[in-house]
C-alpha cells in the first residue's frame, strides 16, 4: 500500500514524520488503536492517522500524520476516523502542534465528528491561539478537513496537493461545471487569490523543511519569547549596499527583499505569502539572533501602494507576532493606498482599518523606518506617528508629505503657476521647494520623528533600538489582545 504514493512521489505517513523530527527522536503513541471498521480486504488495520511527538532543532513538538495507507469500506483512502492522540500529551498546551493532511473526503459523520472533538485541539474548538500550530497539505484536503486546516498559525500545501471545501470528483457536473480541479484548490489558487497558504513546495522533503524553519523561529507558547540563536554576523555591521539598491529618484522601483536581505542576520529570512499582496512583504528573520517580524511595502508592485489583499495580508502577519512575543520592523516606502473602484467594491477602507486596529491592539515592540516614500494616511498603516510605534524614524533618503512634491505643487499652487509669467519655470520651483519641505529633517525638528538616519547605518540602528526597548520593558511577552480573533477576520 505504500507503493502508490511512492509512485506518485510522496511519503507515507511515517516516513514523513521521520524526517520531520530532529534524527531518532520521534515517539508514536496510540500504535494499538484499530480502524473502527475492517479495511476493503476484511482485516483490522490501525487507525488511519499516525500520532506521536519528538525534538524539531531540540523543542519539544507534537504531530499527526494522515495514512492514506489504511482503507475502510465506503470511504476513499485517508478519509479520517477518530484521531490516535493522547490527550495527556498537551494537558495546558505548551507545544507546537504539526498536522500533516493528505486525506480524502468526509464521507460520513463518524468520521467528522471525531475530528473535531478529540485529537489535536485546534483554534476552531477552543477559539485561542496558545500555541504554534503548523498545518502542511500534502495530498486531497477536503471538506471539515480544509476548514480545519487555514486554522493554522502557518499552512504550507504541496504543488499537486488539493485545498478546498470540496473535490469536485465527488459531484455531479451541474453543481461544478467545467472547471479544472486545480483550480478548485491547487497551489496556484492559494498563492495568488486566496492567500489561505502561507508557503509551498516541490515535493514533501521541501515541505517539512519549510515547517521546521517556521518553527525555528517559533516560541513553544504564547507564555515564551523565541529562542536566541547566536550568530556571527556583527549587530554594528554597516550596510553599504544599500546605497546602491535604494534609487536617488523617488519614482524609480527597486526590490525591497534586497534590502531586508542586507539588514537581518546573513541575509536569511523566511517569506510568507510571497505570491498574495505583491505590494507587501511579510517575513520572519531574526536580528542579532533575535526573531523579528518584518513587513515592508515592496515598490516592485503599484509602486508599494497597500490594496486590500495586502491589507489582509499585514492584519495576518501582525496578529502571529503579536501572539507568539515577536517584534515588528517596518520598512515603510508607499506612495499611498491602492484606490479605484475595484478597491471600492473590495471595502478597502474596512480593510485599511482593520490593519490599523490590529497593529493599535498589538503590544509587542515595533519600530518603524521610512525608507523613502511616506505620502498621505499610507504611512499609518505603516506604523506612523499617529499609530503608536515604540521608535519611529526615517533614513536621509525619505520624503515625506501629504503626496507626491510634483502633485502637491499642482494641487497647492494652481493658480500661482498658471498666473506666473513661465508657468513650466515656477512650477519647477515650487517642485524643488516641496521636495525641500518634504526631507525628513523637518518632520524631525517638529517632533514627528524619533531620528534621521544613515541608511548603512539600519541594522546597527533597529537592534540598538530593540535592546533599548528590552531594557525598559524588561521582556517582549505580549499581552495577547489578538489571541482570539476569528481566523479571516
Amino acid at each position: 500500500r505504500a507503493a502508490p504514493q511512492h509512485k506518485l512521489g510522496r511519503l507515507t505517513a511515517r516516513e514523513r514524520l521521520e524526517k520531520l523530527f530532529d534524527p531518532g527522536t520521534f515517539e508514536e503513541t496510540g500504535v494499538l488503536l484499530n480502524a473502527l471498521t475492517p479495511d476493503s480486504d476484511g482485516k483490522i488495520t490501525h487507525v488511519n492517522e499516525v500520532s506521536g511527538f519528538g525534538q524539531i532543532h531540540g523543542q519539544l513538538t507534537i504531530a499527526h500524520a494522515d495514512d492514506v495507507t489504511s482503507r475502510t469500506p465506503g470511504t476513499r483512502a485517508g478519509t479520517q476516523q477518530p484521531r490516535g492522540t493522547n490527550p495527556k500529551l498537551y494537558p495546558e498546551l505548551c507545544n507546537p502542534v504539526v498536522t500533516l493532511y493528505d486525506g480524502g473526503d468526509d464521507t460520513n459523520w463518524m468520521n467528522v465528528v471525531p475530528r473535531w472533538g478529540t485529537g489535536n485541539p485546534l483554534r476552531a474548538v477552543n477559539g485561542l491561539r496558545k500555541v504554534p500550530h503548523v498545518n502542511a497539505i500534502m495530498g486531497n484536503c477536503v471538506g471539515v478537513l480544509a476548514m480545519e486546516a487555514i486554522t493554522g498559525d502557518f499552512v504550507v500545501q504541496v504543488k499537486g496537493a488539493k485545498l478546498g471545501t470540496y473535490d469536485p470528483c465527488l459531484l455531479a457536473a451541474p453543481l461544478t461545471g467545467d472547471a479544472n480541479p486545480d483550480e478548485m484548490g491547487g497551489w496556484k489558487l492559494h498563492a495568488e487569490e486566496t492567500g489561505q497558504v502561507d508557503a509551498f513546495a516541490d515535493n514533501d522533503e521541501q515541505c517539512l523543511q519549510i515547517v521546521r524553519e517556521f518553527l525555528s523561529y517559533m516560541p513553544r507558547n504564547n507564555r515564551e519569547e523565541p529562542k536566541v540563536v547566536p550568530c556571527n554576523d556583527p549587530a554594528d555591521r554597516q550596510v553599504e549596499k544599500i546605497m546602491t539598491i535604494i534609487p536617488d529618484k523617488p519614482i524609480r522601483v527597486y526590490d525591497q527583499n534586497q534590502v531586508i536581505k542586507q539588514i537581518v542576520d546573513d541575509g536569511k529570512y523566511l517569506p510568507l505569502r510571497p505570491f498574495f499582496g505583491k505590494a507587501l512583504i511579510t517575513c520572519l528573520a531574526r536580528m542579532n539572533g533575535r526573531v523579528v517580524g518584518i513587513i515592508a511595502n515592496q515598490t516592485l508592485y503599484n509602486a508599494g501602494a497597500a490594496g486590500f489583499d495586502e491589507c489582509d495580508k499585514a492584519a495576518d502577519f501582525i496578529i502571529l507576532c503579536d501572539t507568539y512575543n515577536i517584534p515588528l520592523i517596518f520598512l515603510a516606502d508607499t506612495p499611498g493606498n491602492l484606490v479605484g473602484k475595484p478597491a471600492e467594491q473590495r471595502r478597502i477602507p474596512t480593510k485599511i482599518m482593520t490593519w490599523m486596529e490590529a497593529m493599535a491592539m498589538s503590544t509587542v515592540p515595533k519600530i518603524s523606518i521610512i525608507i523613502r516614500k511616506a505620502y498621505g494616511m499610507a504611512i499609518s498603516n505603516m506604523c506612523g506617528t499617529n499609530c503608536g510605534p515604540d521608535i519611529f524614524a526615517a533614513m536621509t533618503t525619505a520624503e515625506i508629505s501629504f503626496m507626491s512634491p510634483e502633485a502637491a505643487a499642482n494641487v497647492t499652487y494652481l493658480r500661482r503657476i498658471e498666473s506666473a509669467p513661465d508657468p513650466a519655470e515656477e512650477r519647477a520651483r515650487l517642485i524643488a521647494q516641496m521636495q525641500r519641505e518634504s526631507s525628513p529633517f523637518p518632520a524631525a525638528q517638529a517632533g514627528l520623528l524619533d531620528d534621521v538616519i544613515d541608511p548603512r547605518d539600519v541594522r546597527k540602528y533597529i537592534i540598538a533600538k530593540l535592546d533599548y526597548l528590552r531594557k525598559c520593558k524588561g521582556d517582549f511577552i505580549s499581552e495577547t489582545k489578538l489571541q482570539n480573533w476569528p481566523t479571516g477576520f
